[in-house]
């Protein structure tokens, strides 16, 4: 089954959400994703706070800027979360965008080596291994998580290569705890809470991708991809076939999940509210991704987002969205029940 999230989108103060969050765990929506955009809000004070006001529901963060962050305390800061939430928070990291890395001296010369560096070490940690690692921009000695996820069993000790930029196989792929749960990639797309074992997805890490350089990359280093908004149907298909292509170069065998953002607007002036938010992204006005319409039109829409690879669609209103609860409603109890 797809899983169905929204994003609380950042414009909107960190205040309302609280109240957003709450109506989508009442509501029975699957998942509420989160954005740390510069100069906005924080991804993980979001997401504690999220995960505490509400029962059932998922949260996830996507994306985190490395760039910004210590690979420490982002992994200690997962590892807390997810103990105290066990199998609720999803994390995604993310190169950052180069020119608000800029703005706060913390661009670096090859974002996709220092995305490679936390995603192995990250995912190392969060399985409750001792790392040990001298890379480019990642540096660990003798690290190892007091307090890893619960679950976590492998307790040997990983001294990680500088950069495995090259096209030798992950050397995670061994500890793989899911490995034989059957991949999200290539089983049409079923939902992350399906198949995949609990102690697994509380050790997962997912990376954002777009170019095939990053998407190869969360194909050999993460554990699911994050496809953003600007990605059409077509795009989807075609970013399976590159995280596949890493996956199969590390001999990766576990599952692989992918969530995709969609454009989406509903209501009065639901068709010129995508138009004005595809030109905001830059996209084609009128023929870019994402949907306006009613319950069935947006249920389409991620059907074939579904069949195209997208194990979790994650709903993202425009900028304007004018009632964001009720816009998370209309997902869980209108869209949702339509879903296959």
């Amino acid at each position: 089954m797809t899983s169905l999230g929204v994003v609380f989108r950042p414009q909107l103060p960190p205040e309302r959400l609280r109240g957003l969050a709450r109506t989508a765990d009442e509501a029975g929506l699957d998942e509420l994703w989160l954005w740390e955009d510069c100069f906005l809000e924080s991804g993980i004070a979001s997401a504690a706070a999220a995960l505490a006001w509400t029962e059932r529901l998922r949260v996830g963060i996507g994306l985190l800027p490395v760039p910004l962050r210590n690979i420490a305390l982002t992994t200690m800061e997962t590892a807390t979360l997810r103990r105290l939430f066990p199998g609720r928070f999803a994390v995604g990291l993310g190169h950052g965008v180069q020119e608000w890395m800029g703005q706060v001296g913390a661009r670096v010369d090859s974002p996709v080596t220092l995305l490679r560096e936390h995603l192995t070490a990250m995912r190392a940690l969060l399985r409750g291994e001792r790392v040990t690692t001298k890379g480019r921009y990642v540096t660990l000695d003798d690290v190892a998580l007091d307090w890893p996820p619960q679950g976590a069993t492998a307790q040997q000790s990983t001294t990680a290569a500088p950069d495995h930029s090259s096209a030798g196989p992950d050397p995670s792929a061994k500890a793989d705890p899911a490995a034989g749960a059957g991949p999200f990639l290539g089983t049409g797309g079923t939902g992350p809470s399906s198949v995949v074992p609990l102690a697994y997805r509380d050790a997962a890490v997912l990376a954002g991708a777009r170019g095939p350089r990053s998407l190869r990359l969360s194909g050999e280093a993460a554990d699911g991809t994050v496809l953003d908004a600007s990605t059409s149907v077509e795009g989807i298909r075609h970013a399976r076939h590159l995280v596949d292509e890493g996956r199969r170069t590390a001999g990766r065998t576990g599952p692989h999940e992918v969530v995709h953002y969609l454009n989406t607007a509903t209501g009065p002036g639901a068709a010129e509210r995508l138009r004005a938010e595809r030109a905001r992204q830059g996209l084609d006005p009128v023929t870019g991704p994402g949907v306006a319409g009613d319950a069935a039109a947006v249920a389409e829409a991620v059907v074939r987002a579904a069949e195209a690879g997208a194990g979790t669609v994650v709903l993202q209103p425009t900028a304007d969205e004018p009632d964001p609860e009720g816009f998370v409603r209309f997902a869980a109890q209108e869209v949702r029940p339509l879903l296959p």
